[in-house]
C-alpha cells in the first residue's frame, strides 16, 4: 500500500478507526511525523488531539539499546533486566536521564505552546505515528501514555515491518496497522511525499485542533443551496459500511460526478483529483470516496469484488440524490470503471453518463448491454491488453459509446500530458451528455 502522503495515511488510518468513536478517545501524535497523521485521526473521530512526546534512554556505550524511556509528568519507565545485564552503574543511568529530560521538557513547550496537557485517566488513547522501523519509540510511548493513567491504548500506524508489528501487538490493548509490507527497509518508501515534518507544522496543527473544528469540520447539510459553495468531508453509509468521502460541489452546479477508484488507490489519488479540479472549472460538482474500507483493502480479493462495489456504489448514489436534485454521473478507473458499468446497468438506475479510465469493463460481463447511460472509454495506446478489453466492451455496449486511445499513454497515464487529456475528455463528455439533462 502506498500513501500520498502523512495526510492521505491519517485519512485512511481514520477509517480503520472508527469503532472507537463512541469511546471518545484522546488521539497522540509522536513528534513530528506522526503529528499529521493523528490530526487527521483526531478530526475524523471528533476527538481532542495532543502530542505524547517522550524521549527514548538509551546505554550509554549502545545508544540504540534503550533501557527505558520518560515522558511528562516524571513518568520513568525502566528496564530492570536491561539495566542489570547491561551492569549500568546509577551514575550512568542519572545523566542520560538528566539530558534527556531537559529535551523532553523542551519539545513539550515548544509543540504545546503554553496549553496544558490533556488528561488520560481512564480513558482509551489512540498513539499515532507515521510508521514504524523498529518500534522502540512507540512502545515506549504507549508504556508512558498507560502510566499516566489511559485506561486502553490503541497503537495506529499507517505501516510496519511484520516483525515489529507482531511484537507491537502484544505490548498494546489493541495495534492498528494498514499495511504490513514483508518487503521493509524504511517507512519512507511507502510515502510518494515523505518530507521533513517542520516543528512549526507540528504547533501549527496542534492549535488548529485545540481552537476546535473548523466550518470544514461541521455537520453537511441535508440540502446544499444551489447559490453556495459546498467542499466537506462527508460519511455515507452505504451496504452496510461506512464509506468517507470529499463531496465538492461549485455554486451552480447543473450535474455532480462520482469517483470510483481502482486497485491501489484511493480517494486521495493525484490521478482522480486532477481530474476532479477540471470537472469542477468546469460547474461540475464532484464526489470521491472510497468503496472498501482500509481493513478491505488489504484483501486483494476485495477490489475485484465488482457486485459489492457496485453494490456501494448505487447505494451511496442514493445518499447523494437525497442531497441534490442534478443529474449524476461515474467517473470509474481500473476496476473502479467495472464498478460503475455494473451499477448503471442495474434496474432503475438514473445514470446519466458514465466515464471509464483505464478501466477494466470486462469484469462488468453480461451485464454491459443493459448500460443505458452514453459511456466514454479511455485507454492508453500503449496499454495493449486494456485496449483488446475495452473494444470487446465496446462492441457489447448497447448505449452511445465512444473508445478514445490516447497515444504514447500508458495503463495509469503517467507521460506528459496525458492524463490531462484525460480530464479533457471527460470534461467534454459530462457537458454534452450529462448536463444538458439539468
Amino acid at each position: 500500500m502506498l500513501f500520498t502522503d502523512r495526510a492521505d495515511a491519517g485519512h485512511r488510518l481514520a477509517e480503520a478507526l472508527r469503532h472507537l468513536e463512541g469511546e471518545e478517545p484522546v488521539v497522540l501524535g509522536l513528534p513530528r511525523g506522526g503529528v499529521p497523521v493523528a490530526f487527521q485521526v483526531a478530526r475524523a473521530l471528533h476527538a481532542p488531539l495532543d502530542v505524547i512526546v517522550v524521549r527514548k534512554l538509551g546505554v550509554p556505550y549502545q545508544r540504540e539499546l534503550g533501557f527505558g524511556a520518560i515522558g511528562e509528568g516524571g513518568v520513568r519507565v525502566i528496564s530492570d533486566d536491561i539495566v542489570r545485564r547491561g551492569r549500568l552503574e546509577q551514575s550512568d543511568l542519572a545523566s542520560v536521564e538528566h539530558a534527556e529530560a531537559a529535551e523532553l521538557a523542551r519539545q513539550a513547550e515548544r509543540f504545546r505552546a503554553g496549553r496544558p496537557r490533556l488528561s488520560l485517566e481512564g480513558r482509551t488513547a489512540i498513539v499515532v505515528d507515521d510508521g514504524i522501523a523498529t518500534g522502540a519509540t512507540a512502545a515506549a510511548a504507549c508504556q508512558v501514555v498507560r502510566a499516566h493513567g489511559a485506561a486502553r491504548v490503541v497503537l495506529a500506524v499507517p505501516v510496519a515491518p511484520p516483525d515489529a508489528a507482531e511484537r507491537l501487538r502484544g505490548a498494546t490493548d489493541e495495534f492498528v496497522c494498514l499495511s504490513t509490507p514483508f518487503a521493509f527497509s524504511a517507512v519512507g518508501e511507502w510515502y510518494q511525499d515523505f518530507s521533513q515534518t517542520p516543528d512549526d507544522e507540528v504547533v501549527s496543527l496542534l492549535a488548529q485542533a485545540a481552537a476546535g473544528p473548523g466550518p470544514e469540520d461541521s455537520a453537511p447539510d441535508a440540502e446544499a443551496t444551489a447559490d453556495e459553495d459546498v467542499e466537506e468531508e462527508v460519511a455515507i453509509d452505504a451496504a452496510g459500511v461506512r464509506l468517507t468521502g470529499d463531496l465538492k460541489v461549485p455554486a451552480g452546479a447543473r450535474a455532480v460526478v462520482m469517483f470510483a477508484h481502482g486497485s491501489g488507490s484511493s480517494r486521495h489519488s493525484p490521478r482522480n483529483r486532477l481530474v476532479a479540479t477540471a470537472l469542477n472549472e468546469a460547474g461540475l460538482g464532484t464526489l470521491l470516496f472510497d468503496l472498501l474500507t482500509p481493513a478491505e483493502e488489504a484483501h486483494r480479493a476485495n477490489v475485484f469484488d465488482i457486485a459489492t462495489l457496485a453494490e456501494r456504489l448505487t447505494d451511496a448514489t442514493g445518499w447523494l440524490r437525497d442531497r441534490t436534485a442534478v443529474p449524476v454521473g461515474y467517473f470509474g478507473a481500473s476496476t473502479g470503471a467495472a464498478a460503475a458499468l455494473w451499477a448503471a446497468a442495474a434496474p432503475g438506475a438514473d445514470v446519466g453518463a458514465v466515464v471509464s479510465r483505464g478501466g477494466r469493463p470486462d469484469l462488468a460481463g453480461p451485464l454491459l448491454p443493459g448500460v443505458r447511460a452514453p459511456t466514454l472509454l479511455i485507454v492508453g495506446g500503449n496499454d495493449s491488453l486494456v485496449i483488446d478489453l475495452n473494444r470487446e466492451a465496446e462492441a457489447a455496449l448497447r448505449c452511445t459509446t465512444r473508445l478514445d486511445i490516447i497515444p504514447g499513454a500508458t495503463h495509469l497515464f503517467e507521460e506528459h500530458g496525458a492524463l490531462q487529456q484525460v480530464a479533457d475528455l471527460a470534461r467534454d463528455w459530462f457537458i454534452s451528455h450529462l448536463v444538458k439533462e439539468a
